[in-house]
């Protein structure tokens, strides 16, 4: 993992919104002709996805809501994937 992975800024792409979805409760990621139903860790990345933040950034927060350590390669694996299926870009 180099320090430009570390320092880019993922963002959902313009076509993609998350919405909850009351009747399942469940979490969605909302895409031209296709909805993704995401389970709560795929959807917490997401949520910090807002180009705002680094990924580093998503990491620690995500870090400090979870209680939880070593997240780095889980969000990072979970970026690229996302960001192979379209659903993020990283600038």
């Amino acid at each position: 993992m180099d320090e430009t992975e570390l320092t880019g800024r993922p963002r959902l792409v313009g076509k993609a919104m998350l919405r909850h979805d009351d009747v399942r409760d469940v979490e969605l990621l909302l895409l031209p002709e296709r909805v993704v139903l995401l389970n709560k860790s795929g959807a917490a990345i997401l949520s910090l996805c807002d180009g705002n933040r680094t990924v580093q950034e998503v990491v620690d927060q995500l870090e400090e809501d979870f209680a939880a350590t070593d997240l780095m390669n889980d969000v990072m694996t979970f970026l690229k994937d996302a960001r192979g299926r379209g659903w993020v870009m990283v600038t």
